[in-house]
């Protein structure tokens, strides 16, 4: 038996409040939601969650962690053109980098279960949740990419890429460091619904 914090992907019938450590507010409101309002026959769309330790897995698998590493010594804040210039390095690596093959079976499978459901190639929202551990209250409503109507197991997987490139967006970075969250600790969850 896996714990939900082990896992790299949460349904949301699994998901509640309490982890939004693990897949951010948006998704554990969602996962709140599928739980108690399916059951009082509110039809809230089934889906799951990557939670944030799929997020450094992507990372560490591409060494995406030491890459942004070095990105992020050389920002200053103070310059527009630097914020620019290390944000569009940061997002050309994630954008390069792919998918570790485990994780993407996993994406598929779920989708799969989905269209089950559903039906083939089911159309679904890919959205974003920000996980900042010293930070649950911080909002970043706004900050990253939303992609609807996400058809097939490719799109999905490039929808998500996406939404992991949106985390590096100028004013997402620029937004961390207004609120003094870390760049480098800042985890993504991505949630499929």
């Amino acid at each position: 038996f896996m714990t939900k914090s082990a896992k790299y992907i949460l349904w949301f019938k699994e998901i509640s409040i309490k982890d939004v450590p693990l897949v951010g507010g948006k998704n554990a409101s969602l996962g709140e939601m599928f739980s108690k309002l399916t059951k009082k026959g509110v039809n809230v769309p089934d889906g799951f969650a990557l939670t944030a330790k799929a997020y450094w897995y992507f990372l560490k698998e591409n060494n995406l962690d030491s890459a942004l590493r070095n990105i992020f010594s050389k920002f200053n804040p103070k310059s527009i053109k630097n914020l620019q210039e290390t944000g569009k390095a940061a997002r050309r690596e994630i954008s390069d980098a792919q998918f570790p093959e485990k994780l993407k079976k996993e994406i598929i499978k779920a989708y799969r279960k989905l269209e089950i459901k559903y039906g083939k190639n089911t159309s679904v929202a890919v959205r974003t949740s920000g996980v900042a551990e010293d930070r649950p209250n911080a909002s970043f409503a706004g900050q990253f990419e939303t992609y609807l109507n996400v058809s097939g197991e490719d799109a999905l997987l490039a929808a998500i890429k996406k939404c992991v490139v949106s985390t590096f967006t100028d004013r997402a970075i620029a937004y961390r460091e207004e609120k003094k969250i870390s760049q480098l600790k800042f985890a993504l969850s991505v949630g499929v619904q």
